[in-house]
């Protein structure tokens, strides 16, 4: 034998809350189930339209999605490090164009004639040329190039002319030379030009990739993603439910349609055997008391006749009352042929009361006597026909 489970009040109290919400929720599918079905499919097609076009526009709104902003700083010490000898070597370029050009500008030369015949020298050649000296932008240094000289030989026997020619070859070669020079000097400033560019390029890449690592990250949180999905789920539901429930709620108005029939119709069978009751409860005591009562004077004037009535009143009485305890149980017909034993002897009673103005005759074929009547209506018409008729 299993043992019966007893919930605690705790799970009582359970179960009670899932039996209300279980209610709630079923009465308000079966009300949203007979909207469906009350809606044409026209109008259900457009609301549909209406939901998927709806919730396209609210899934990319709060709050179903909203946006998170923060800053992320992350620091990288190579970066850091490039950045910092990338500005150092714009700086040592810068200040190395600036000495090569003053260096420049100040080289003096010296002109010396003596008998080995004509040299040109630069004066503190050393010192230009190591002020000269610079770095590139990777902090390499590069080489000076020192001031060029000039040296003309006297022949060993040498005349004023071919001094003079001498002179001339110098001072030519001078203007040559310096012209080398400004050409030099403009290449190095050009060159200082280009690697003091190629430094700041340097530093303002190692900037923008510091700034770059700082950044601002935005993070989007979508739950409105599966709201189209959801629409178009509730949409095939919804149809499935009008297409199904409708059959239902046909069927259930057939049934209550029939239902409401039936009980109209046993209702009104119940009022009309009301009525034939009541008829019956009237009609018969007043019959009997009044045959009695004749049956009661027949008695003194004339006996035979009494005893001829009496014994008509008994088939009467013999015949109407089983069939009337019948009636009354079940509500259920008796056939014609037990409705003519009563009549019988009920004519036959009211023929000796009325005498010569009552003269009757009883004609049913023999195919009619398993018809089914009420109880005691072929009574009630004979009685109102005779009543109406001779009284």
């Amino acid at each position: 034998m299993t043992p019966s489970f007893t919930p605690s009040p705790q799970q009582k109290l359970w179960i009670e809350r899932w039996q209300r919400f279980s209610a709630v929720v079923v009465r308000y599918f079966h009300v949203y189930a007979g909207w469906l079905v009350g809606i044409s499919w026209k109008r259900f097609v457009l609301l549909s339209l209406a939901l998927v076009i709806g919730v396209n526009v609210m899934k990319n709104l709060p709050p179903f999605t909203w946006r998170i902003s923060e800053i992320v700083e992350e620091h990288d010490h190579g970066w850091e490090e490039t950045r910092r000898k990338a500005k150092q070597a714009a700086a040592e370029a810068k200040k190395a164009a600036q000495e090569a050009k003053k260096a420049a500008k100040k080289v003096p030369y010296e002109l010396k004639v003596d008998e080995r015949g004509v040299h040109i020298r630069p004066v503190q050649a050393a010192s230009a040329a190591s002020a000269a000296s610079a770095v590139d932008a990777t902090g390499e240094p590069v080489a000076a190039v020192a001031p060029p000289t000039i040296e003309i030989d006297f022949p060993k026997s040498a005349r004023p002319e071919d001094i003079r020619v001498a002179l001339d070859e110098a001072k030519e070669k001078l203007e040559q030379l310096k012209n080398q020079a400004e050409e030099v000097t403009e290449a190095r400033e050009q060159a200082s030009a280009a690697q003091q560019a190629l430094a700041e390029v340097a530093t303002e890449v190692a900037n923008e990739e510091l700034q770059a690592q700082s950044r601002r990250r935005v993070t989007v949180v979508r739950l409105g993603d599966s709201l189209v999905d959801f629409a178009i789920l509730w949409i095939l539901a919804s149809a499935v439910i009008k297409a199904m429930y409708k059959g239902r709620i046909q069927a259930e108005v057939k049934a209550a349609q029939a239902t409401e029939t039936a009980e109209s119709e046993a209702l009104k069978r119940q009022v009309i055997e009301a009525r034939m009751a009541a008829m019956q409860a009237q009609v018969e005591p007043h019959f009997l008391f009044n045959t009695l009562a004749s049956i009661d004077h027949l008695i003194e004037v004339d006996p035979p006749t009494a005893s001829k009535m009496q014994k008509n009143l008994i088939a009467l009485l013999r015949a109407s009352m089983p069939t009337m305890r019948e009636a009354n149980a079940n509500g259920g017909t008796r056939d014609l042929a037990r409705e003519l034993a009563v009549i019988r002897p009920y004519l036959e009673i009211l023929k000796m009361r009325m005498e010569e103005r009552l003269q009757t005759e009883i004609d049913v074929p023999e195919g009619l006597m398993s018809a089914e009547f009420p109880p005691m209506m072929i009574q009630g018409l004979v009685e109102n026909a005779i009543k109406h008729g001779l009284e």
